[in-house]
């Protein structure tokens, strides 16, 4: 057992042993890592015949879908994710296995294993061999027959790993087809649940724990064992019948769930029953195994710390492989009129990462081996079925299915939904934020005509989009998801994928319509964290009154098309290998000053540093000259359907305060702004109505106050006129 009292030293010396010989690693990859490097490493056609595209994990349990075009045909998931596919070593044998939708297995692949028989014995292509048999298998078909006592048909020389992948294989299929109803397949159903009632403690003997059904049962002669293996349509097994007695007995051997008080209490004693007491933890079961007969069901084979291969306990579509550290050896049974030649007595305590439902029914799975040569087995199974009795149980009353809705998704909802709904408070907070700049957008000839109020919402939003959806919620967007999204056009588009990353999705919603309206601006100039970050810090060196450099137009001109070259790149060597192009758009530093906030390895922190430095000097350096997300942006943004920034005839003849004014210098010497680099900061909106500083303004103004002085005159020289003739009239 797993307590320390009964671990044997020599189980230590043993794996130390295995760790200095064996040439594998002691660790095992989680499952979930393992299915995500496989999706990244095959194919499509490798992963599951005939489709051109995988979809992504999603689910409980975890599948991956299979698509040809537009059409789904079928999930992909790893066994070790879905069943205890723990094998000789101790770690998972992680197998991919593909479905269609008649719950027929179309691929298996070996993926990674630890098992010391294959690395240092049998060589890998018998496994995979092996494993390559079951494509085609009908697991609807198996599913009825599952609980037989002859299942499948066993390899030549099998071992525990081989048992482990044929169990694996098949009950981590039959769990995924009738979770997603695959052909045709009910789920499974999960009956009641109880636990065990604690309150009754009775000391009852053998034969009264018989009668009731306490006591499990698998009596076996040669005559049932011979008969079987001709059943089994075995030629040479047939010809090497066990000798001896018909009526012989091959194997009698009693199972009872120990864990129940009275049946613990019983058959163990009081002494024993209060050691098992102490090693149960909340929850956990034990099972006493007792046999006697030619056959044992322990066998000789198994090592120190190894699994018993002759027998394995199986609750529905779950097994459970017992080790040498969950057993106990006792001399005898204690309850009154025991058999006294019973050869093995063993306890067993479940592992804490496997389930055994006391309130569902079980049954002991015995492994029978018969020597058909040299080198080679073969093997039938026997059941013995189980039921720990009512009496024993308190029963939970059945809960109501939970309520379903858009915001409480059910366990069978889509990852994205529910991904949705743990995000709601960030996902209101970005629409809310997008709902004020949508207003500030449309009414901006009258913000604009507040600049001190238009400036400090400016610093507010930029401080809103860095600290916020920069480093609190990573949704800064990159050329990446462009490139990811023409890949997934060409190849097969799913919603769902893009729909993982809630915020991410909406700014790009928001971003493709402010691409109608107003340009690249509205994402580059307001909602990118990195830009905000530039411009941020550079207002903090005017504030500290560092030089600022004004680049001569036709030098800025020519440096324009630098980000559009960049951009071109990795769009072109997306269409040849997108992890690659993947690599190359490290290009934007993003991902290390915004995503990891500057930890990462110093080569990218140095790279980033430097695309910011510049922007001390030259305002938003980086989004001006080196963006590929910008250029990306700016192509379509060419087709925007209105113009809501405003200029004067005299714009560029003769005057040039916006040119000289505009952070990323988008307004040409001749007065037109430049689309494609305005980054919408509405600071050239604020001279258009500023009567102090553009020079169309200025002159109104003065017209106006000329105009006001002249009617001023003119209204005076009207009164003393009239005064004049009233003194007239009067005289």
């Amino acid at each position: 057992m797993r307590d320390a009292r009964w671990y044997k030293p020599a189980t230590a010396l043993m794996f130390l042993l295995l760790s200095l010989l064996l040439p594998f690693p002691t660790f095992a990859t989680d499952s979930a890592t393992v299915m995500q490097n496989a999706l990244a490493e095959f194919s499509a056609e490798q992963l599951f015949p005939s489709a051109d595209r995988i979809g992504p994990l999603s689910g409980e349990p975890a599948v991956a879908r299979a698509y040809r075009q537009q059409e789904e045909i079928g999930l992909v998931f790893i066994n070790s994710a879905v069943v205890n596919a723990v094998g000789y070593s101790g770690k998972p044998i992680h197998i991919l296995v593909g479905l269609d939708p008649g719950g027929v297995i179309r691929s298996a692949k070996l993926l990674e294993h630890h098992e010391p028989i294959v690395l240092i014995g049998i060589p890998e292509s018998r496994i995979t061999a092996l494993i390559d048999n079951y494509v085609g298998t009908d697991l609807v078909e198996v599913a009825r027959t599952v609980n037989a006592e002859q299942r499948f048909d066993a390899i030549s020389g099998a071992t525990v790993t081989v048992r482990v992948i044929d169990d694996s294989i098949i009950r981590a299929g039959i769990k995924i087809a009738r979770h997603y109803r695959l052909g045709g397949m009910e789920a499974a159903e999960e009956g009641p649940k109880a636990s065990i009632d604690e309150s009754i403690v009775e000391v009852k003997d053998w034969n009264t724990l018989l009668e009731e059904g306490s006591l499990g049962r698998l009596n076996i002669t040669l005559e049932r064992v011979n008969q079987a293996f001709e059943e089994a349509g075995d030629p040479a097994a047939v010809r090497h019948p066990e000798e001896g007695e018909l009526e012989e007995t091959f194997i009698d051997l009693y199972a009872a769930q120990v864990s129940v008080p009275t049946l613990g209490g019983s058959l163990l004693g009081s002494a024993e029953h209060n050691n098992l007491k102490k090693v149960l933890q909340g929850g956990q079961q034990a099972v006493l195994l007792a046999g006697r007969g030619r056959y044992s069901f322990k066998g000789s084979g198994y090592v120190r710390g190894g699994i018993f291969d002759r027998f394995e306990i199986v609750q529905g579509d779950d097994a459970i492989r017992l080790t040498d550290l969950d057993h106990k050896r006792l001399r005898k049974v204690a309850a009154d009129d025991a058999p006294d030649d019973l050869q093995e007595v063993s306890l067993f305590v479940i592992p804490e990462d496997a389930t055994l439902n006391p309130a569902k029914p079980w049954h002991l799975q015995l492994l029978v081996a018969r020597e058909t040569g040299p080198r080679e087995k073969s093997f039938i199974t026997f059941n013995l079925d189980y039921q720990v009795p009512a009496q024993y149980l308190e029963f939970e009353p059945v809960p109501e299915p939970p309520k379903t809705s858009w915001f409480q998704p059910g366990p069978d909802a889509p990852l994205w939904q529910k991904l949705w709904v743990e995000k709601r408070a960030e996902t209101g907070i970005l629409v809310i934020a997008l709902t004020l700049l949508t207003a500030v957008f449309f009414f901006q000839d009258t913000v604009v005509k507040k600049p001190g109020l238009t400036k400090r919402f400016r610093t507010a939003y930029l401080l809103f989009t860095v600290f916020f959806l920069g480093f609190y919620a990573n949704a800064q967007l990159s050329v990446v998801n462009i490139l990811t999204v023409f890949n997934a056009l060409i190849s097969g588009f799913n919603w769902e994928y893009f729909l993982m990353e809630p915020l991410i999705f909406i700014l790009w919603g928001g971003v493709f319509a402010g691409l109608l309206f107003w340009g690249r601006g509205a994402y580059c100039g307001w909602l990118c964290p990195f830009g905000a970050l530039q411009e941020l810090l550079n207002q903090v060196a005017k504030w500290f009154r560092v030089p600022q450099i004004f680049l001569p137009w036709g030098l800025h001109e020519r440096l324009w098309p630098l980000k559009y070259l960049i951009f071109l790149v990795l769009f072109g060597m997306s269409l040849h290998s997108l992890s690659m192009a993947e690599r190359l758009a490290e290009v934007e530093p993003f991902k290390t000053a915004i995503i990891l906030k500057f930890i990462r390895d110093w080569p990218y922190v140095v790279f980033a540093v430097l695309m910011l430095l510049p922007g001390l000097f030259i305002e938003r350096f980086y989004c001006r000259y080196l963006c590929p997300l910008g250029a990306a942006l700016s192509i379509p943004a060419r087709m925007h359907m209105f113009v809501w920034l405003k200029r004067y005839r005299q714009c560029g003849n003769p005057c040039q305060v916006c040119h000289k004014e505009c952070m990323v210098q988008a307004i040409h010497p001749e007065g037109g702004i430049n689309p494609n680099e305005c980054l919408y900061c509405l600071h050239c909106q604020e001279r258009y109505y500023d009567e102090q500083e553009c020079p169309v303004c200025v002159k109104r103004r003065e017209r106006e106050e000329r105009r006001a002085v002249i009617a001023s005159d003119q209204t005076e020289a009207r009164g003393k006129a009239i005064l004049e003739e009233l003194r007239s009239e009067k005289s």
